[in-house]
This record gives C-alpha cells, structure tokens and sequence, in this order.
C-alpha cells in the first residue's frame, strides 16, 4: 500500500518546510520554502559550512557589512536549494521591513537580481513577505512587475482576502500556531476535525475557491500529521522534514477532504475590504493580532541572529 506522504502527493503539491537540504533530498517535495529562523539553524551545522564560508569571503574581499553578507547567506541557501527542488524556493523579506511598502519592494528586488546574476530566474523564486496591509499592497506592484509573492504569517480570512485581493501568488496560513494560540487561551483538546488552525485554512480555500481566486493556499506550521491529514487536497501544503517522515512510515488511506467543487457549494460571505476595514477586522481577532505581531517579531529577532553570527565570523576570520 502507498505510504499516506505518496497518497499526499496524488492531490497535494508537497512543499518542504526547511532550510536543511539533506532533508529535502531525502523526501522530494516540489518546493522548498524558508524562513530567518530556519535559515539561522542550518547556517549552524557543518554540512553547510561551505555555503557560509562563501558568504564570509565574498564580505571580506568586497568590504561589506554584515547584513549585506547574511544577505548573500540566505541566497546562497536559496540557490543550493533550487538545485534539489523541480519546482519554487520561497525567500523571504527582511521581517523588519513588514509595515515598508517601498522597502519591502525594493528588497524584493534586489533578492530577484540577486538570483538573476547567479542565473535563477524569477519564475524559480518566491518572495516571502509578511501579510500586513503593506505587505498586500506591495505584493501588487511587484506581481505587477512578474515578481511572484508567498504571503507568510496569515492567520485569518481578512488577511488571505486583502492578498488574494492584491494578486498575490501563494498564501501560507499558519495551522499549528493557531492551535498553539487557542490551546494557551482557552485550555481545550482538539481533535484534527476540530483544529482552529484546521478550520482557518478550510475557510480561507473555499472562499478562494467559491470566488474564483487564483491564489495558491499552502497550508503552513503544522504540529501533528493528523492537521495534515485534515488537509489533504489543499492546494499545497509546506512540511517540515520530522512530520513528513511520519507521514512516509505511515500507511491507510487517505481521503480527499478538500476539493474545488465542494468549497464552491458553500460560498463564504464576500468581504470589500480597504484599509481601515482591513484593519478594524484584523483588530478584532485577537489571535490573529497577537500571532502576526509575534511571528514577525521572532523572524526580525532571527534575522538579526543571523546578522550576528556573520559578525561573529568575520571576526574570527580577521
């Protein structure tokens, strides 16, 4: 019998959640997405020494800061990664530059031609960017431009619908930190059925799918196979390497329990958003407030983890 991972992939685009390119070797999803947090770990073990001893030579003989060298560290991951994956690498954004329109498009940008030079064209790539109402509203100009956006740290319907809205190519609603969030806050046990975070993607497909929204959702941030399971049929859903081993050694079937003509059956009621709505909503979701404020400060905390451990070798290496 198929493996549950197999049977997955007959309806699910599989997408690896890791920076750990062994890992996707190991498993052959059809893209890969990271994030600061990932990246600051794999930068940290010996395998990848090499990736980071480039970015460390290139700052030295060219006399640039730190930033600009973590920069390269994260492409040279991207890069590497492109090599393994078929499919798109997601690279994301400087967390810091969040509520930026301009700065987030001229990062985006620049992560592009950086690609571009090494010869990664742009339809390899992803441009990871927080989903802020800034952020939705410079994944417009740079879809616009051919640049396509994965709209990160999505925790409610406003936000997937400001994206959609925008063009965006791809969102990532984060299922586990929703289950985290309602778990601390209301000390219940949820079944897979009964999962908020679950719940939150299921709404966010079939509003997309009953209004003929071309964005992708990609399922994100998973706890357990069974959120998974729950999920099969999404559009694509982003795994780290741990659950899709589970999900390789684990055998019975696997229904579909997501599909466009079901979703289209039981429309959601339609939102017209702008600015002040967009933000009067997202405020009255107390989860979705306190995790998108927190997600992006842990990715601006690890970026700057990064930034730091480049600092560290340069002096080591001085």
């Amino acid at each position: 019998m198929l493996s549950k991972l197999d049977q997955l992939k007959t309806m699910t685009t599989i997408v690896a959640d890791t920076g750990d390119i062994e890992s996707i070797r190991a498993f052959s999803p059809v893209d890969a997405t990271t994030n600061p947090s990932l990246i600051l770990k794999a930068a940290q073990l010996p395998a990848y020494a090499s990736l980071v001893e480039e970015a460390i030579l290139w700052g030295q003989s060219h006399n640039r800061m730190a930033s600009e060298i973590a920069d390269r560290l994260v492409i040279n991951f991207g890069e590497e990664l492109t090599r393994i994956v078929p499919g798109r690498v997601s690279t994301e954004v400087d967390a810091d530059l969040s509520f930026d329109v301009e700065g987030t498009i001229a990062k985006a940008r620049a992560i592009i031609a950086a690609y571009e030079k090494r010869g990664v064209w742009r339809d390899r790539i992803l441009i990871k960017i927080a989903a802020t109402w800034e952020g939705a509203k410079a994944a417009k100009i740079l879809q616009a431009e051919g640049i396509d956006c994965n709209m990160t740290l999505i925790f409610s319907l406003v936000q997937a619908v400001a994206c959609a809205d925008a063009g965006a190519y791809l969102v990532s609603p984060f299922v586990g930190r929703i289950l985290d969030w309602h778990v601390k806050n209301e000390g219940k046990t949820y079944t897979a059925e009964t999962d908020p975070g679950v719940l939150s993607v299921r709404q966010i497909y079939n509003y997309y799918k009953a209004y003929g929204m071309q964005t992708v959702v990609m399922g994100a941030s998973f706890r357990n196979i069974g959120e998974i399971e729950a999920l099969a049929g999404c559009d694509r859903l982003t795994i780290s390497p741990q659950l899709l081993d589970e999900l390789a050694k684990s055998t019975g079937d696997l229904p579909r329990r997501l599909d466009p003509q079901t979703a289209a059956a039981h429309p959601p009621a339609r939102l017209s958003l702008d600015e002040k709505t967009f933000r009067f909503i997202l405020n009255e979701d107390a989860m979705a407030t306190e995790k998108l404020s927190e997600g992006i400060r842990i990715f601006a905390r690890d970026l700057q983890g990064l930034r730091e451990l480049v600092s560290k070798r340069l002096l080591a290496a001085a």
